[in-house]
């Protein structure tokens, strides 16, 4: 489980994506994993630590241009 601690003024999902690269389903996952931290508001507080989720690989879909 990765731990990351938040800089001054930094949200939930700006921390969700600087460590994890994405912010789909991490941001939920990461509030279900740290009790209270909603209540903390949208800012966090300089070095509070949160727990992150495992970082799920992307899948990106096949796209079919037009035109070459």
């Amino acid at each position: 489980m990765p731990r990351a601690v938040a800089n001054d003024h930094e949200t939930v999902d700006q921390i969700c994506l600087r460590t994890l690269g994405q912010t789909r389903g991490a941001v939920e996952a990461t509030l279900a994993m740290n009790p209270g931290l909603a209540a903390k508001g949208v800012h966090l507080t300089a070095g509070d630590p949160l727990n992150l989720p495992d970082a799920t690989p992307t899948t990106t879909k096949a796209t079919v241009q037009l035109w070459d």
